[in-house]
């Protein structure tokens, strides 16, 4: 199977910029004949109704999908199938640091900061046994690179740096970087359109798969929807969700559609005169419509 998908996490409702994603993910995946599928991503955060709120709007806006929603709260064996096999491959250690010595320590040139600089790659049996007594361990993979290259639709060649991140966190929750990949090698998914913060993870997750033995998917990462001070766009920007919108009678899917310089009513509409070579390079900068 050949798949494209939406990936949303279920922490609070989705605004016009995370529907317009998803609207991008939908017109690429039928553009190039391709399945399109809805994974939620719950291992973390997760507010009450919010899943059940997000396919709502999904559907409002026209996007259909194929198959069952997938969560990955029900995959977490094949999580652990996955860190068993790096395991084995000699591919993973014990990480005690904390986020805070992990920030305040020197990192690699060229790597930004925040990057891991490799503290306990090298621990002995018995410093990770003295260690174990003052916290539990994350699990990091021992990465072996600096950078990894991946190929991008709108980006062209992107080399990103890479460290040794974590596979497991210390709480015993998968890592996103794990889990996205893991599960996108079990969908058939090998199309991923999503927003330019991501292009950073790419190149990591893009190496993940390439040891778990699978290609990495093609990828397209989208200008986002910012603010008016040219941030991520957020609940916090006044009317941004569907239902906010439509409050003030604001037709969300004609300002999402107007945004990428497409005409129509229905996905299917946009479908017919969809190019992603036309679509906009720049941030939408989105302006809320002010209450009167």
């Amino acid at each position: 199977m050949s798949a494209g998908r939406f990936a949303p996490s279920p922490s609070g409702d989705l605004h016009v910029g995370n529907l317009r994603t998803a609207l991008l993910a939908w017109l690429w995946a039928r553009r190039s004949g391709r399945d399109f599928l809805i994974r939620v991503e719950d291992l973390d955060r997760v507010r009450p109704g919010a899943e059940q709120q997000q396919l709502s709007d999904l559907r409002a806006i026209g996007l259909d999908w194929d198959g069952p929603v997938e969560r990955q709260s029900r995959r977490r064996n094949r999580y652990d199938a996955a860190v068993a096999r790096l395991q084995d491959a000699g591919r993973v250690y014990e990480c005690f640091c904390t986020r805070r010595e992990i920030l305040e320590a020197p990192t690699a040139p060229h790597h930004p900061p925040g990057s891991y600089p490799g503290t306990c790659r090298g621990l002995s049996a018995a410093e990770r046994d003295d260690r174990r007594t003052e916290r539990p361990a994350a699990l990091r993979l021992r990465a072996a690179v600096a950078v990894f290259a991946i190929e991008d639709e709108i980006h062209g060649t992107y080399e990103g740096p890479v460290d040794d991140f974590v596979l497991r966190r210390g709480d015993g929750v998968p890592a996103y970087n794990l889990a996205v990949v893991v599960d996108d090698a079990d969908q058939g998914i090998d199309q991923v359109v999503r927003g330019d913060d991501l292009l950073s993870s790419a190149p990591r997750q893009a190496l993940l798969a390439t040891l778990l033995g699978t290609a990495p998917p093609t990828y397209a990462h989208v200008p986002l929807a910012l603010n008016r001070a040219g941030q991520r766009l957020a609940k916090r920007d006044g009317a941004v969700t569907l239902a906010e919108l439509a409050a003030r009678d604001i037709d969300a899917f004609e300002l999402i559609a107007g945004s990428l310089g497409l005409a129509g009513t229905t996905p299917t509409e946009l479908l017919r005169t969809f190019d992603p070579a036309r679509l906009p390079a720049e941030p939408w900068v989105f302006d809320p419509p002010r209450q009167c």
